[in-house]
Protein backbone atom coordinates (compact mmCIF):
# COMPACT_ATOMS: atom_id res chain seq x y z
CA UNK A 1 0.00 0.00 0.00
CA UNK A 2 2.76 2.37 0.66
CA UNK A 3 4.36 1.79 -2.36
CA UNK A 4 0.93 2.37 -4.26
CA UNK A 5 0.42 5.65 -2.34
CA UNK A 6 4.13 6.67 -2.09
CA UNK A 7 4.14 9.11 -5.33
CA UNK A 8 0.85 10.42 -5.47
CA UNK A 9 1.48 14.17 -5.15
CA UNK A 10 5.07 14.08 -4.31
CA UNK A 11 6.82 17.56 -5.34
CA UNK A 12 9.78 16.44 -7.30
CA UNK A 13 12.31 19.04 -5.86
CA UNK A 14 11.30 19.28 -2.33
CA UNK A 15 10.16 15.68 -2.05
CA UNK A 16 7.26 16.75 0.10
CA UNK A 17 3.74 16.21 -0.51
CA UNK A 18 1.11 18.73 -1.75
CA UNK A 19 -1.88 16.65 -1.51
CA UNK A 20 -4.73 19.47 -1.83
CA UNK A 21 -7.95 19.26 -1.25
CA UNK A 22 -10.27 19.02 -4.75
CA UNK A 23 -7.30 18.57 -7.06
CA UNK A 24 -5.60 16.26 -9.19
CA UNK A 25 -3.85 14.54 -7.00
CA UNK A 26 -6.15 14.43 -3.89
CA UNK A 27 -8.39 12.90 -6.90
CA UNK A 28 -5.62 10.30 -6.89
CA UNK A 29 -5.75 9.26 -3.68
CA UNK A 30 -9.22 9.37 -4.19
CA UNK A 31 -9.39 6.71 -6.52
CA UNK A 32 -6.35 4.80 -4.33
CA UNK A 33 -8.84 4.55 -1.14
CA UNK A 34 -11.58 2.90 -3.62
CA UNK A 35 -9.07 0.79 -5.17
CA UNK A 36 -8.30 -0.61 -1.49
CA UNK A 37 -11.66 -0.75 -0.26
CA UNK A 38 -13.21 -2.87 -3.56
CA UNK A 39 -10.33 -4.96 -3.52
CA UNK A 40 -11.32 -6.40 -0.14
CA UNK A 41 -14.88 -6.69 -0.74
CA UNK A 42 -15.69 -3.48 1.28
CA UNK A 43 -18.65 -1.23 0.44
CA UNK A 44 -17.51 2.06 -1.08
CA UNK A 45 -19.08 5.24 -0.72
CA UNK A 46 -18.95 8.82 -1.10
CA UNK A 47 -21.07 11.10 1.42
CA UNK A 48 -21.97 14.59 0.51
CA UNK A 49 -19.36 16.31 1.85
CA UNK A 50 -16.50 13.92 0.08
CA UNK A 51 -15.80 12.28 2.27
CA UNK A 52 -14.87 8.86 1.46
CA UNK A 53 -16.18 5.53 3.49
CA UNK A 54 -15.63 1.66 3.13
CA UNK A 55 -17.97 -0.84 4.79
CA UNK A 56 -17.66 -4.02 6.26
CA UNK A 57 -21.24 -5.13 7.11
CA UNK A 58 -24.32 -2.99 6.79
CA UNK A 59 -23.56 0.40 7.00
CA UNK A 60 -27.47 1.42 7.96
CA UNK A 61 -27.30 -1.49 10.89
CA UNK A 62 -25.74 1.39 12.92
CA UNK A 63 -23.55 1.21 16.35
CA UNK A 64 -20.77 1.22 13.74
CA UNK A 65 -17.06 1.13 14.74
CA UNK A 66 -15.34 3.48 12.52
CA UNK A 67 -11.42 3.85 11.71
CA UNK A 68 -9.22 6.12 9.40
CA UNK A 69 -7.73 9.20 8.81
CA UNK A 70 -6.98 11.63 6.37
CA UNK A 71 -5.29 11.53 3.00
CA UNK A 72 -4.35 15.38 2.18
CA UNK A 73 -1.42 17.14 3.35
CA UNK A 74 0.15 20.45 4.17
CA UNK A 75 1.99 22.51 1.56
CA UNK A 76 5.23 19.93 1.21
CA UNK A 77 3.99 17.97 4.14
CA UNK A 78 5.14 14.45 5.21
CA UNK A 79 4.37 10.57 4.36
CA UNK A 80 2.77 9.97 7.43
CA UNK A 81 0.13 12.59 8.80
CA UNK A 82 -3.09 11.46 7.65
CA UNK A 83 -2.27 8.52 5.14
CA UNK A 84 -0.63 6.35 8.17
CA UNK A 85 -4.00 6.04 9.78
CA UNK A 86 -5.47 5.16 6.64
CA UNK A 87 -3.02 2.35 5.93
CA UNK A 88 -3.00 1.19 8.82
CA UNK A 89 -6.90 0.76 8.90
CA UNK A 90 -6.82 -1.39 5.80
CA UNK A 91 -3.82 -3.51 6.78
CA UNK A 92 -5.86 -3.92 10.57
CA UNK A 93 -9.00 -5.00 9.04
CA UNK A 94 -6.16 -7.58 7.09
CA UNK A 95 -5.33 -8.77 10.09
CA UNK A 96 -8.70 -9.07 11.89
CA UNK A 97 -9.63 -11.39 8.86
CA UNK A 98 -6.11 -13.15 9.26
CA UNK A 99 -7.28 -13.79 12.90
CA UNK A 100 -10.38 -15.13 11.90
CA UNK A 101 -12.16 -12.54 14.37
CA UNK A 102 -16.01 -12.12 13.19
CA UNK A 103 -17.59 -8.37 13.60
CA UNK A 104 -20.85 -8.62 15.45
CA UNK A 105 -20.90 -4.56 14.97
CA UNK A 106 -20.00 -3.15 11.18
CA UNK A 107 -17.25 -1.82 10.47
CA UNK A 108 -15.86 1.17 8.33
CA UNK A 109 -12.46 2.85 7.50
CA UNK A 110 -13.19 6.72 6.24
CA UNK A 111 -11.06 8.82 4.48
CA UNK A 112 -12.27 12.49 5.62
CA UNK A 113 -11.10 15.59 2.83
CA UNK A 114 -9.57 18.52 3.21
CA UNK A 115 -8.17 17.86 7.10
CA UNK A 116 -5.48 20.07 6.98
CA UNK A 117 -6.95 22.85 5.44
CA UNK A 118 -4.26 23.73 3.14
CA UNK A 119 -6.07 25.05 -0.17
CA UNK A 120 -8.66 26.90 1.70
CA UNK A 121 -7.52 28.17 5.21
CA UNK A 122 -9.95 26.23 7.00
CA UNK A 123 -9.18 22.57 8.40
CA UNK A 124 -11.31 19.75 8.85
CA UNK A 125 -13.93 20.93 6.49
CA UNK A 126 -15.10 17.49 6.14
CA UNK A 127 -15.43 16.48 9.33
CA UNK A 128 -16.77 19.84 10.16
CA UNK A 129 -20.08 19.97 7.53
CA UNK A 130 -20.88 16.22 8.65
CA UNK A 131 -20.98 17.24 12.13
CA UNK A 132 -22.83 20.85 11.23
CA UNK A 133 -20.11 22.98 12.99
CA UNK A 134 -18.82 24.23 9.53
CA UNK A 135 -22.32 25.64 7.80
CA UNK A 136 -23.00 24.69 4.16
CA UNK A 137 -22.91 28.78 3.87
CA UNK A 138 -20.09 29.58 5.25
CA UNK A 139 -18.33 26.84 3.42
CA UNK A 140 -19.36 27.88 0.17
CA UNK A 141 -17.65 31.59 0.86
CA UNK A 142 -14.09 29.37 1.11
CA UNK A 143 -11.83 30.82 -1.55
CA UNK A 144 -8.46 28.97 -2.67
CA UNK A 145 -5.06 31.77 -3.05
CA UNK A 146 -6.53 32.06 -6.57
CA UNK A 147 -9.68 32.96 -5.80
CA UNK A 148 -11.47 29.75 -6.63
CA UNK A 149 -14.18 29.15 -4.08
CA UNK A 150 -14.63 25.15 -2.80
CA UNK A 151 -18.00 24.98 -4.75
CA UNK A 152 -16.21 25.21 -7.95
CA UNK A 153 -13.47 23.16 -6.83
CA UNK A 154 -15.67 20.55 -5.87
CA UNK A 155 -17.67 20.65 -8.96
CA UNK A 156 -14.21 20.54 -10.71
CA UNK A 157 -13.46 17.23 -9.20
CA UNK A 158 -16.63 15.72 -9.69
CA UNK A 159 -18.81 16.02 -6.84
CA UNK A 160 -22.15 18.13 -6.24
CA UNK A 161 -21.43 20.52 -3.85
CA UNK A 162 -25.00 21.69 -3.58
CA UNK A 163 -25.61 18.52 -1.39
CA UNK A 164 -22.78 19.16 1.45
CA UNK A 165 -23.95 20.23 4.74
CA UNK A 166 -24.72 18.31 8.24
CA UNK A 167 -24.86 14.57 8.29
CA UNK A 168 -26.56 13.41 11.24
CA UNK A 169 -27.95 10.46 9.63
CA UNK A 170 -24.74 9.29 9.19
CA UNK A 171 -23.44 9.83 12.70
CA UNK A 172 -26.28 8.42 14.69
CA UNK A 173 -24.91 5.06 13.22
CA UNK A 174 -21.48 5.43 14.50
CA UNK A 175 -21.05 4.19 17.86
CA UNK A 176 -17.47 4.87 18.21
CA UNK A 177 -14.48 6.50 16.07
CA UNK A 178 -10.79 5.54 16.48
CA UNK A 179 -8.21 7.16 14.45
CA UNK A 180 -4.68 5.83 14.46
CA UNK A 181 -2.22 9.19 13.77
CA UNK A 182 1.51 9.93 14.00
CA UNK A 183 2.67 11.24 17.21
CA UNK A 184 3.57 14.71 16.26
CA UNK A 185 6.06 15.16 18.73
CA UNK A 186 8.50 12.93 20.74
CA UNK A 187 6.51 12.01 24.21
CA UNK A 188 6.94 8.28 23.20
CA UNK A 189 10.34 8.71 22.31
CA UNK A 190 10.73 8.66 26.34
CA UNK A 191 8.75 5.39 26.46
CA UNK A 192 9.51 1.58 25.91
CA UNK A 193 6.21 1.77 24.14
CA UNK A 194 5.65 2.48 20.01
CA UNK A 195 1.76 3.29 20.56
CA UNK A 196 0.26 6.16 23.16
CA UNK A 197 -3.45 7.02 24.15
CA UNK A 198 -4.73 10.33 23.18
CA UNK A 199 -6.23 11.73 26.76
CA UNK A 200 -6.69 15.47 24.80
CA UNK A 201 -6.25 17.46 22.10
CA UNK A 202 -5.34 21.23 23.11
CA UNK A 203 -7.73 24.23 22.17
CA UNK A 204 -6.03 26.25 19.04
CA UNK A 205 -7.05 27.94 16.32
CA UNK A 206 -6.17 30.63 13.37
CA UNK A 207 -6.25 34.01 13.08
CA UNK A 208 -5.23 36.64 10.11
CA UNK A 209 -4.01 39.88 11.22
CA UNK A 210 -4.22 42.47 8.72
CA UNK A 211 -1.45 45.49 8.53
CA UNK A 212 -2.15 48.65 5.81
CA UNK A 213 0.37 51.05 5.26
CA UNK A 214 1.18 52.69 2.48
CA UNK A 215 2.88 51.59 -0.47
CA UNK A 216 5.95 54.12 -1.61
CA UNK A 217 9.29 54.00 -3.66
CA UNK A 218 11.72 52.03 -1.71
CA UNK A 219 14.57 54.21 -3.12
CA UNK A 220 13.35 57.38 -2.32
CA UNK A 221 11.19 57.29 0.34
CA UNK A 222 12.47 58.30 4.31
CA UNK A 223 12.82 56.39 6.50
CA UNK A 224 11.04 58.64 8.97
CA UNK A 225 8.36 59.32 6.01
CA UNK A 226 7.18 55.40 5.74
CA UNK A 227 4.14 53.78 6.50
CA UNK A 228 5.35 49.98 6.75
CA UNK A 229 2.84 47.46 7.59
CA UNK A 230 6.47 44.89 6.92
CA UNK A 231 7.91 46.41 10.59
CA UNK A 232 4.60 45.98 12.28
CA UNK A 233 4.38 42.60 10.77
CA UNK A 234 7.82 41.72 11.75
CA UNK A 235 7.81 42.88 15.56
CA UNK A 236 4.25 40.68 16.30
CA UNK A 237 6.09 37.85 14.87
CA UNK A 238 8.88 38.41 17.59
CA UNK A 239 5.75 38.98 20.08
CA UNK A 240 4.05 35.96 19.62
CA UNK A 241 6.83 34.11 20.43
CA UNK A 242 7.88 36.12 23.50
CA UNK A 243 4.32 35.91 24.75
CA UNK A 244 3.88 31.93 23.97
CA UNK A 245 6.94 31.12 25.18
CA UNK A 246 6.71 32.64 28.59
CA UNK A 247 2.79 31.96 29.19
CA UNK A 248 3.84 27.78 28.16
CA UNK A 249 1.53 27.60 24.83
CA UNK A 250 2.68 27.63 21.12
CA UNK A 251 1.97 30.85 18.59
CA UNK A 252 3.12 30.51 15.02
CA UNK A 253 2.88 32.73 12.20
CA UNK A 254 3.16 30.43 9.58
CA UNK A 255 1.85 31.96 6.18
CA UNK A 256 2.34 35.59 4.77
CA UNK A 257 1.37 37.54 1.78
CA UNK A 258 2.54 40.70 0.45
CA UNK A 259 1.14 43.38 -1.57
CA UNK A 260 2.38 44.96 -4.12
CA UNK A 261 5.44 42.41 -3.17
CA UNK A 262 7.51 44.12 -5.36
CA UNK A 263 11.33 44.12 -4.34
CA UNK A 264 12.03 47.86 -4.39
CA UNK A 265 8.26 48.87 -3.11
CA UNK A 266 7.13 49.76 0.37
CA UNK A 267 3.94 47.47 1.11
CA UNK A 268 0.83 48.61 1.03
CA UNK A 269 -0.30 45.41 2.94
CA UNK A 270 1.32 42.66 4.82
CA UNK A 271 -1.61 39.71 5.88
CA UNK A 272 0.00 37.45 8.11
CA UNK A 273 -1.64 34.14 9.70
CA UNK A 274 -1.23 32.85 12.97
CA UNK A 275 -1.79 28.97 15.04
CA UNK A 276 -1.95 29.41 18.23
CA UNK A 277 -2.40 26.50 21.02
CA UNK A 278 -2.32 26.08 24.48
CA UNK A 279 -2.94 23.32 26.81
CA UNK A 280 -5.85 25.55 28.21
CA UNK A 281 -8.50 27.81 27.23
CA UNK A 282 -7.95 30.52 29.22
CA UNK A 283 -3.68 30.30 28.94
CA UNK A 284 -4.74 30.92 24.93
CA UNK A 285 -7.25 33.55 25.37
CA UNK A 286 -4.57 35.44 26.82
CA UNK A 287 -1.96 34.66 24.62
CA UNK A 288 -4.00 36.12 21.81
CA UNK A 289 -5.17 39.23 23.88
CA UNK A 290 -1.45 40.06 24.30
CA UNK A 291 -0.01 39.38 21.04
CA UNK A 292 -3.47 41.62 19.35
CA UNK A 293 -1.80 44.07 21.99
CA UNK A 294 1.52 44.05 20.96
CA UNK A 295 0.17 44.64 17.07
CA UNK A 296 -1.47 46.92 17.53
CA UNK A 297 0.72 48.99 20.24
CA UNK A 298 3.75 48.83 17.00
CA UNK A 299 1.17 49.60 14.30
CA UNK A 300 0.32 53.35 16.00
CA UNK A 301 3.98 53.83 15.88
CA UNK A 302 4.52 52.73 12.52
CA UNK A 303 1.46 54.50 11.05
CA UNK A 304 -0.14 50.88 10.14
CA UNK A 305 -3.60 49.85 10.82
CA UNK A 306 -4.40 46.30 12.25
CA UNK A 307 -6.88 44.28 12.45
CA UNK A 308 -7.64 40.72 13.43
CA UNK A 309 -9.96 38.02 12.29
CA UNK A 310 -10.35 34.70 13.59
CA UNK A 311 -10.73 32.09 10.75
CA UNK A 312 -11.07 28.87 12.84
CA UNK A 313 -11.11 27.72 16.53
CA UNK A 314 -11.59 24.09 18.24
CA UNK A 315 -12.29 24.24 21.78
CA UNK A 316 -9.88 21.91 24.31
CA UNK A 317 -11.21 18.11 23.35
CA UNK A 318 -11.36 15.61 26.31
CA UNK A 319 -11.49 11.90 24.48
CA UNK A 320 -14.38 10.15 26.10
CA UNK A 321 -13.02 8.29 29.05
CA UNK A 322 -14.85 5.58 28.38
CA UNK A 323 -13.73 4.49 25.64
CA UNK A 324 -10.51 5.86 26.60
CA UNK A 325 -10.01 3.28 29.23
CA UNK A 326 -11.51 0.26 27.16
CA UNK A 327 -8.31 1.43 25.08
CA UNK A 328 -6.35 0.88 27.78
CA UNK A 329 -7.47 -2.22 29.25
CA UNK A 330 -7.01 -3.66 25.53
CA UNK A 331 -4.06 -2.69 24.96
CA UNK A 332 -2.80 -3.61 27.94
CA UNK A 333 -3.93 -6.72 27.77
CA UNK A 334 -1.15 -6.99 24.65
CA UNK A 335 1.64 -6.04 26.77
CA UNK A 336 0.75 -8.20 29.71
CA UNK A 337 -1.05 -6.12 31.47
CA UNK A 338 1.04 -2.59 31.74
CA UNK A 339 -0.34 0.78 31.07
CA UNK A 340 -0.15 2.38 27.74
CA UNK A 341 0.71 6.07 27.94
CA UNK A 342 -1.68 8.36 27.96
CA UNK A 343 -0.64 11.63 26.18
CA UNK A 344 -2.13 14.95 25.13
CA UNK A 345 -1.34 16.79 21.96
CA UNK A 346 -1.61 19.98 20.35
CA UNK A 347 -2.54 19.19 16.77
CA UNK A 348 -5.62 19.28 15.47
CA UNK A 349 -7.71 16.16 14.09
CA UNK A 350 -11.14 14.87 12.68
CA UNK A 351 -11.79 12.95 15.87
CA UNK A 352 -12.06 16.40 17.98
CA UNK A 353 -14.17 17.24 15.71
CA UNK A 354 -16.17 14.37 15.55
CA UNK A 355 -15.87 13.98 19.59
CA UNK A 356 -19.14 16.40 20.58
CA UNK A 357 -21.18 14.30 18.68
CA UNK A 358 -19.61 10.48 18.62
CA UNK A 359 -17.47 8.89 21.55
CA UNK A 360 -13.78 8.91 19.72
CA UNK A 361 -10.46 8.05 20.60
CA UNK A 362 -7.05 8.24 18.96
CA UNK A 363 -3.94 6.18 19.07
CA UNK A 364 -0.60 7.43 18.05
CA UNK A 365 2.49 5.79 16.54
CA UNK A 366 6.19 6.95 17.66
CA UNK A 367 7.91 9.45 16.07
CA UNK A 368 11.61 9.59 16.66
CA UNK A 369 12.27 12.85 15.59
CA UNK A 370 9.10 14.71 16.34
CA UNK A 371 9.46 16.52 13.16
CA UNK A 372 6.09 16.45 11.49
CA UNK A 373 4.42 19.15 8.57
CA UNK A 374 7.64 17.82 7.06
CA UNK A 375 9.14 15.64 4.33
CA UNK A 376 11.81 14.76 7.06
CA UNK A 377 8.39 13.33 8.94
CA UNK A 378 9.44 9.54 9.96
CA UNK A 379 8.29 6.47 12.02
CA UNK A 380 10.12 3.03 11.93
CA UNK A 381 8.44 0.23 9.94
CA UNK A 382 8.50 -1.97 13.34
CA UNK A 383 6.30 1.04 15.26
CA UNK A 384 3.33 1.14 12.28
CA UNK A 385 3.55 -2.48 12.17
CA UNK A 386 3.13 -2.36 16.10
CA UNK A 387 0.72 0.28 15.49
CA UNK A 388 -1.41 -2.10 13.01
CA UNK A 389 -1.68 -4.48 15.20
CA UNK A 390 -2.37 -2.14 18.35
CA UNK A 391 -5.30 -1.30 15.90
CA UNK A 392 -6.26 -4.39 15.37
CA UNK A 393 -6.49 -5.38 18.59
CA UNK A 394 -9.08 -2.78 19.37
CA UNK A 395 -11.58 -3.35 16.63
CA UNK A 396 -11.38 -6.87 17.44
CA UNK A 397 -12.10 -5.61 21.02
CA UNK A 398 -14.81 -3.27 20.26
CA UNK A 399 -16.69 -4.93 17.43
CA UNK A 400 -15.80 -8.24 17.59
CA UNK A 401 -16.57 -9.60 20.94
Amino acid sequence: MWHDLHPLGLHAETRGYRRYAWTDADTDCRAWFREQAESRGLTHETDRNGNQWAWLGDPNAGDAVVTGSHLDSVPDGGAFDGPLGIVSSFAALDELRERGAQPRRPLAIVNFGDEEGARFGLACVGSRLATGTLTPGKARELRDADGVGLPEAMERAGHDPEAIGPDPERLARIGAFVELHIEQGRALTDTAHPVGIASAIWPHGRWRFDFRGEANHAGTTRLDDRRDPMLTYANTVLAARKKARLAGALATFGKVSVEPNGVNAIPSLVRGWLDSRAADQDTLDLVIAEIEKAAADRGARDGVDVSVVRESFTPVVEFEHALRDELGRILGDRYGGERVPVLGTGAGHDAGILSGTVPTAMLFVRNPTGVSHSPAEWADEDDCLAGVTALADVLEGLACR
